[in-house]
């Protein structure tokens, strides 16, 4: 769905490197049925790209940004600074510090500039929270959402179910 006029969800990574946890977000939105587009744009290498991408997004009939960057990680805060869109963050495990820089670089926006941010690395939960925001307006959307929640309820109760077989040979006080 990558190029798709119809896209509502832009993705754009500081680097390709970006890519091998931003991956994530692409599965999950092709899982939901959801059109995006996808491409390269630093904050520091290509600021006026940056600028230019986020505003212009909504004639292009976006409806949500997300982000995914690591280090200094200003992508999003760009993105949020230059459309009225909601921009989702995922701060990216790229330096010595664990992503933790690129969390703090993620959440901690001015006030009227704000930004989503999920885990570090949560690549997929960006897509997942980028859904919810366009199930607001869309039923069968919302409908897909509530059987996707459903299905993650499952399989945690199939989960308990082996663990108190797993558990249920296991001698007392142990």
């Amino acid at each position: 769905m990558d190029g798709n006029e119809s896209a509502q969800v832009g993705v754009v990574m500081g680097s390709d490197s970006d890519l091998a946890i931003m991956r994530q977000t692409l599965e999950a939105l092709l899982e939901f049925g959801i059109p995006y587009e996808a491409q390269v744009c630093s904050a520091h290498r290509s600021p006026d790209r940056a600028g230019l991408y986020a505003s212009s997004a909504a004639e292009r009939g976006l409806k949500v940004i997300i982000c995914g960057a690591g280090m200094a990680a200003h992508l999003a805060g760009v993105m949020a600074a230059s459309t009225s869109l909601p921009v989702i963050a995922v701060p990216l495990a790229a330096s010595s510090l664990a992503g933790i820089d690129s969390l703090l670089s993620s959440v901690q926006m001015p006030p009227g500039v704000p930004v989503a941010t999920v885990a570090i690395n949560g690549a997929r939960n960006a897509a997942i929270l980028a859904v919810q925001i366009l199930a607001l307006s869309d039923p069968e959307l919302a409908e897909k959402l509530v059987a996707f929640k459903a299905k993650m309820a499952d399989g945690i109760d199939e989960k308990n179910r082996n663990m108190a077989a797993i558990l249920k040979g296991r001698p007392k006080g142990r």
